[in-house]
C-alpha cells in the first residue's frame, strides 16, 4: 500500500523529469510569501488571478508531510523477505478477482497501450491495495509544502502548478482531494503532471477521477506505462536457474545478450521455455549467486520509471508474473546480508579504495553493487555483487 511504502521510498514517476532544473520561484522563507511568489508566477503564465487565489486560499504548510519526507529511505530489506511480505495470498486472490471483474477495461488497456493486465494489477495492488488505501494527506497542502521546502522544489513546484490545472479542469478540489504524503493521487498513485499528460477518461463521464473510477485509473496507468516506453506483447522478467560455473560478473543490468545466448551459456528458464529467445536480456541476482535468479527483458527497465527502488521494482515485476501463473520463486540459500552498520562500514571501505558509492547510507544501490562486484573480482571471490561478511572481512 502506497502510504506505508512511501515512508520508505518516494516513487518518482514521469513528472520528475525536471528534477535537475532550477525551481520556478525561490523556495523557503515564510510560507505566506512563498504562496504570493507562486501565485504571481502562475498568473504570469496566464492563469486567471481569481482562480489562482481560490486555489491557494486555504493552502497550509503540512508538518506531517515534512516529517514523512525526512524519514524516507530506499528499501533495505532483502528481496526474498520483502517479496514474501508484500505478496500475500489475499493479494493474489484479490488480483485475480479484479482481473475478472474489470476484464473489459483490461482488454482496452492491452489493445490501446499494449500493457499486460498483470503488470497494472501488480502496481494497483502495491500502490493502494486495489484502491482501498490511497492516503489521507491533503494533496495541495502536501505539494505546496514540498514546493516551498528547499530540498526538492524543482520537482514539486511544477507539480503544484499542475494541480492548479487539474483544479481548473474540475478534476481536483484543493479542500477535499487527498492522497499520498508526496502529492500522488488515486488508485495507481500518479502525480498531477502525469495525470495531465496521461490521464484518461475511461468511464466517459468527462473527467479523470483516479480516486473513484477504476476505468479511469487503469486506463491512465496503462497510458503512463506506454508513455514511459513499455513495449507491447513483450515479457519483463522470468525466473531462471544458473549453472555453477556461470561467470558471475556478467550478472548485471548493464550486461545484455540475446536470451538465447544466455541459454547457450547454461541459463535455464524455470518453466523450461524462454519467453523470448530473440530479445536482449540481463541476468538479475538480487541476493547473489545462491539466491533467486531472473532474466530481465527491456520492459523491466520501465518499472524503474515508476519507482526507483530495485527491491520494489523486482518485487512488482515478479508479482505480475505470479498473477499470470508463474510459480513461487526458488529462494535458494543466499549468504546472509549485512546489517545497516555493516553496510555503512563496507561502503566506507569501498570509498576508501576509490569507489564511488555515493552517500554512506547503508543502501545497496547501483554504485555500491558495482563497487562490490569490482572488489569481489579483485579478491578472487564470485563477482555477484552481493555484499557478505566474507567480503567485509576481506576488506
Amino acid at each position: 500500500m502506497r502510504p506505508a511504502l512511501l515512508a520508505l521510498a518516494l516513487a518518482l514517476s514521469a513528472g520528475a523529469a525536471g528534477a535537475e532544473e532550477a525551481p520556478l520561484v525561490a523556495c523557503g522563507g515564510s510560507f505566506a510569501d512563498f504562496k504570493t511568489r507562486i501565485a504571481d508566477h502562475a498568473i504570469g503564465m496566464g492563469h486567471d488571478p481569481a482562480e489562482v487565489r481560490a486555489f491557494l486560499s486555504g493552502v497550509r504548510q503540512d508538518q506531517r508531510t515534512l516529517d514523512a519526507d525526512r524519514r524516507q529511505g530506499i528499501f533495505t530489506t532483502p528481496f526474498t523477505e520483502f517479496a514474501r511480505r508484500l505478496i500475500s495470498e489475499n493479494r493474489l486472490v484479490a488480483g485475480r478477482r479484479n482481473a475478472r471483474e474489470w476484464d473489459a477495461i483490461f482488454d482496452r488497456v492491452e489493445a490501446e497501450f499494449g500493457v499486460d493486465r498483470t503488470v497494472l494489477l501488480a502496481f494497483w495492488a502495491f500502490e493502494t491495495d486495489y484502491g482501498a488505501i490511497q492516503g489521507d494527506s491533503n494533496t495541495v497542502n502536501a505539494l505546496a509544502t514540498l514546493a516551498h521546502d528547499c530540498r526538492r522544489p524543482e520537482l514539486f513546484q511544477p507539480q503544484l502548478l499542475a494541480a492548479l490545472d487539474l483544479y481548473r479542469l474540475g478534476d481536483l478540489d484543493p479542500a477535499t482531494t487527498t492522497g499520498a504524503w508526496a502529492g500522488e493521487i488515486g488508485m495507481v498513485q500518479m502525480l498531477p503532471e502525469d495525470i495531465l499528460l496521461n490521464g484518461v477518461d475511461g468511464d466517459g463521464d468527462g473527467h479523470v477521477r483516479l480516486k473513484t473510477s477504476v476505468p479511469d485509473a487503469l486506463m491512465s496507468g496503462g497510458k503512463m506505462l506506454n508513455d514511459l516506453g513499455w513495449r507491447p506483447n513483450e515479457p519483463w522478467i522470468e525466473e531462471v536457474a544458473l549453472p555453477a560455473d556461470f561467470p558471475w560478473g556478467e550478472a548485471a543490468l548493464e550486461v545484455t545478450r540475446p536470451a538465447a545466448e544466455w541459454q547457450a551459456m547454461g541459463v535455464r528458464p524455470r518453466d523450461g521455455t524462454l519467453d523470448r529467445p530473440d530479445l536482449a536480456a540481463s541476468i538479475v541476482l538480487p541476493q547473489g549467486k545462491d539466491g533467486p535468479a531472473f532474466l530481465a527483458y527491456p520492459n523491466f527497465n520501465v518499472f524503474f520509471e515508476w519507482n526507483q527502488s530495485f527491491t520494489y521494482v523486482l518485487t512488482a515485476a515478479y508479482f505480475a508474473t505470479r498473477l499470470g501463473g508463474a510459480e513461487v520463486f526458488d529462494a535458494g540459500n543466499p549468504a546472509p546480508g549485512l546489517s545497516d552498520a555493516e553496510m555503512k562500514d563496507l561502503q566506507s571501505r569501498l570509498a576508501a579504495r576509490g569507489h564511488d558509492v555515493g552517500k554512506i547510507d547503508g543502501i545497496l544501490g547501483a554504485g555500491t553493487r558495482a563497487a562490490v562486484r569490482a572488489e569481489q573480482a579483485r579478491l578472487g571471490l564470485p563477482a555477484d555483487a552481493w555484499p557478505t561478511r566474507q567480503l567485509l572481512n576481506a576488506l
